[in-house]
């Protein structure tokens, strides 16, 4: 990320969310961004991931450039090269745990989805829960799901936006476990977005934001 800036046209002129925002991560490395609300760290977040795009700057995914391309381009890195888990699970409801993380690899053809898609939830404790359905998991067992679904592409970097915003202290703990052994086999390059500070403290980096500015990194 280099030199990133976005703005938004306001009845009131023009806001500025992020100035100048420039910083590097290397692979397979683990990065906590954190600030106050209104910082502008899930702008950053879609911007480093193609869903939105600068007023200025630009963004580099393993060297492929965002800038340079339109939004089929843009959605076809995504699908090769990102992961994501939100603070809202986002599974489908019509399909069971299995099905949910079975569908990245159903969508780009490749073969043995069903073993890679079980593999992945007997890593994160959900063997005895395949062939359930998301309204029959608690939310750290949908948590769970969106985690195994996130890592089944292998993805080269994965964004996790409040991973633990929707659960209680003992359950987000368990998700965390999880997401960071996934990490850790994928050798998959995290950034976290979290108001945890505990959570913050296990990335080998941390990024401060305020008022769209970096005010240290560590």
């Amino acid at each position: 990320m280099r030199g990133l800036t976005k703005c938004y046209p306001t009845m009131n002129g023009e806001l500025t969310v992020l100035k100048d925002v420039t910083f590097s991560l290397p692979a397979a490395s683990t990065c906590a961004i954190v600030g106050p609300s209104g910082s502008g760290k899930s702008t950053l977040v879609g911007l480093c991931a193609g869903l939105d795009v600068p007023t200025s700057g630009e963004v580099q995914l393993d060297g492929v450039l965002l800038a340079a391309l339109d939004e089929d381009g843009r959605a076809r890195v995504r699908g090769e090269m990102v992961g994501f888990v939100f603070q809202i699970f986002q599974l489908i409801p019509t399909l069971t745990a299995l099905e949910n993380v079975m569908v990245p690899l159903e969508l780009r053809g490749i073969g043995h989805a069903r073993e890679q898609a079980e593999a992945l939830l007997r890593k994160v404790g959900l063997g005895e829960r395949l062939a359930h359905y998301p309204a029959q998991l608690s939310g750290g067992e949908q948590q769970r799901v969106a985690l195994a679904r996130a890592f089944v592409n292998r993805p080269k970097i994965l964004f996790a936006d409040e991973p633990t915003g929707n659960l209680d202290a003992g359950t987000g703990q368990v998700v965390i476990d999880s997401l960071f052994a996934l990490n850790a086999d994928a050798g998959t390059t995290l950034v976290l977005v979290t108001h945890d500070t505990e959570l913050a403290r296990r990335a080998q980096r941390v990024i401060r934001l305020k008022g769209g500015m970096i005010v240290n990194g560590e």
